[in-house]
Formats: C-alpha cells, sequence, structure tokens
C-alpha cells in the first residue's frame, strides 16, 4: 500500500462484484460533487459462500487497493464483505496505519434506522446465505434495538438470477415467491423487511408482488448514501480528505467487457472500466 500521505482523493467504494453498484449510483446521486473510485472483485465472486478468513483476506487486500489509489475513506458495499471482515479491517488493519483511514460497511446504516420503521418489533431479513450465517444483521439490531425479534431467510438463488439478467423473467417469480413466503411463515407479524443484499433492488418489483402491501420493504441503497452524507459532516477531517471534482472511474478484477455490459444494467448509463489485477 502507498504511504500515508495528508493529499486528498476520490472516495472508495468496493463490492465483490458488480451488486454494490445499486449503493454506488444512490450515493453518488446523493454526493456529486465528489469524486468515486469503484472497485469490483469480479474474478473472485461470490464471497458468499466463502470462509470468514477468506472474505476477510480478499476485501483487506482489495480496500488496500483503494487505499494506494488515493482513497482515504473507502466504503465497503458488500453484504457479505461487511459481515465478515469489517470489524477485522476497522479494530485490526486500520490501528496499525495512518489514523485518517476509515473503512464504513452498509450493515450498521440500515440497522440503525430499522426500529424506527417497525411497528411490531419483528423484523425480517432476506440475503445471501454467507449474510445469514454470521448472524450480522441479528446482532447488530440488537444492539440498536433489543425489544426487535429479527427472522432470516437465505435466499441462494436470487443473486444468479441477477447476474444472469433473468431478474425480470417469469421463471424468477418461483424462487422469489418461495423465500418471501418462507421468511412470513416464520413470523406473521413481520411488518419490515430489510434487503440485506446489494443485488437485490434490482428484484424489487418481484418481491413486492408477494408481500402484503402493508409491510415496508428496506432497500439499503439510499439508506448509506444518507447516513455517508452524514458522516461526512460529523467527521469534517475526513470530509477534507475526499476530494470534489465529480469523477467516476471502475476497476474490475476481471473481464472489463462482462463488467461493463453488467454495470449498465444497474446504474443505467455506460461504463469503461479499468482491469485490476490481484
Amino acid at each position: 500500500m502507498a504511504k500515508a500521505t495528508d493529499n486528498p482523493g476520490p472516495i472508495g467504494i468496493f463490492d465483490s462484484g458488480i451488486g454494490g453498484l445499486t449503493v454506488f449510483r444512490e450515493i453518488v446521486s446523493r454526493l456529486p460533487e465528489y469524486d468515486f473510485v469503484y472497485l469490483g472483485d469480479n474474478a473472485r465472486v461470490p464471497y458468499g459462500t466463502r470462509s470468514f478468513e477468506t472474505v476477510y483476506h480478499y476485501t483487506w487486500e482489495c480496500v488496500q487497493h483503494l487505499f494506494s489509489m488515493g482513497s482515504r475513506l473507502v466504503v465497503i458495499a458488500c453484504n457479505t464483505a461487511s459481515a465478515k471482515a469489517l470489524r477485522t479491517i476497522q479494530q485490526r488493519d486500520l490501528v496499525k496505519i495512518d489514523q485518517l483511514y476509515r473503512v464504513l460497511g452498509v450493515i450498521r446504516p440500515t440497522t440503525e434506522i430499522v426500529g424506527m420503521h417497525s411497528k411490531t418489533r419483528h423484523v425480517g431479513i432476506l440475503a445471501t446465505q454467507g449474510t445469514v450465517i454470521s448472524m450480522s444483521y441479528v446482532i447488530e439490531i440488537n444492539k440498536f434495538f433489543p425489544d426487535i425479534k429479527v427472522w432470516q431467510e437465505a435466499c441462494p438463488m436470487w443473486v444468479p438470477l441477477v447476474e444472469a439478467n433473468e431478474h425480470t423473467s417469469p421463471g424468477a417469480d418461483y424462487f422469489v415467491e418461495k423465500n418471501v413466503t418462507s421468511l412470513l411463515k416464520k413470523s406473521p407479524d413481520i411488518d419490515t423487511i430489510i434487503l440485506g443484499c446489494t443485488h437485490y433492488p434490482l428484484l424489487v418489483d418481484k418481491i413486492r408482488q408477494f408481500l402484503p402491501k402493508e409491510i415496508k420493504l428496506l432497500v439499503q441503497g439510499p439508506i448509506v448514501a444518507e447516513s455517508l452524507a452524514d458522516y461526512l459532516q460529523r467527521h469534517p477531517e475526513i470530509d477534507a480528505l475526499c476530494t470534489r471534482g465529480a469523477t467516476r472511474t471502475f476497476y474490475t478484477t476481471e473481464s472489463t467487457e462482462d463488467f461493463d455490459d453488467k454495470a449498465q444494467r444497474f446504474l443505467g448509463s455506460r461504463v469503461e472500466s479499468r482491469h485490476l489485477q490481484l
């Protein structure tokens, strides 16, 4: 990693692949004047089925690459990496380097506000197997709202459906209905559901088809974006290290053509990524 300096740089956004672009899109919309660099580790996706140690190793390696590109603030826009790697990076790795490096995740911003939405105090989580097993949402929600009961459902087919551009097809209905129904059977009192994967916003329309209208669906992107804006306002010393030129740069560890094609579906606009060799 490059030696720490006081030079400002772009805000880094990291994801194990392409899903983090849903968070990236909302952050850029909320903070359009800032420079951003996005890194997708598409060559090693999926992270969800990998061990805690492997996810930590991959995530920290990519975060350091973003630091070397000038980022002093990195947002891990991946639920699995936030669940399995963020705490170790914050508590063990960052203390060994310059104090003005920061790494944030996507789980805490959502868990901080979920209690403001749930009246029944029964909350559901739809997420990948790795995020469910980590119990990160259960643990974090309990910290802020110990009276809330959390029910989880792993949705192993949802990410492949999105990645294959089949999320709008009739074939996706079966898997979405199956997981949504399974979650609601765990507690009929669920009144709020968190989408605990950055791919899932592309399935929102289908998910709503199988949800009672009164159930609230919390999508992470806008919540994380607002949380980041608040963080920068509360930490002017970090904000001063984030450049403002409205630039957006994209890196992928896999095929740039494949990344650019999928990125256009997530962002609604064309991108030209660069390849990063790990």
